[in-house]
């Protein structure tokens, strides 16, 4: 009988979570669009990633270090040093995320960490067949999960601001 592994999505909660949450949310909110250097898939009348550097949002690069350092975790000591890119996905209510997947150049690892998300603010759907994996967005949490596995975000169904970071790791080299 084959057997087959259902999760390949680590989850782990970061410990200053509350702390850091509040300094990125209150920064963002106070940001012009100006500061993001791009923005890239406009869908349903919405950019879906928001690109900015570290020092543009206050407590980002300590997020960056420390979603690094867990990947790094993930992938274990044989792993080679990892560089990260970044975008913040930010999703007023009644928006969504499209179906897709990260392995489009040299990724190793993608994630995800969540500053806000409300109640019934869009689960993310991992599409794994047979399988679907449901997870709740929850602030401080972090999913990180191979770069080739599909997923999506439900609707905000919330009246609140729905603000994620995501995460691709690749070599550093």
């Amino acid at each position: 009988m084959q057997s087959r592994q259902i999760s390949r999505i680590h989850a782990v909660r970061h410990p200053e979570g509350e702390t850091l949450n509040e300094r990125l949310l209150t920064a963002f909110v106070e940001l012009d669009s100006s500061v993001f250097a791009h923005r890239s898939h406009f869908i349903d009348d919405r950019f879906e990633n928001l690109y900015i550097a570290e020092e543009r949002l206050p407590g980002l690069a300590d997020l960056i270090g420390f979603a690094r350092d867990q990947g790094q975790t993930v992938l274990g000591p044989a792993a080679p040093s990892l560089k990260c890119g970044f975008w913040i996905n930010a999703m007023e209510p009644g928006q969504r995320t499209s179906r897709h997947r990260h392995e489009e150049n040299d990724e190793l690892l993608s994630g995800v960490y969540y500053i806000s998300a409300g109640a019934d603010s869009g689960d993310i759907l991992f599409h794994d067949d047979p399988f679907e994996i449901r997870v709740t967005p929850q602030p401080g949490l972090m999913l990180l999960f191979p770069p080739e596995l599909v997923h999506s975000v439900e609707p905000n169904r919330s009246t609140q601001l729905r603000l994620s970071v995501a995460f691709n790791f690749g070599p550093a080299s």
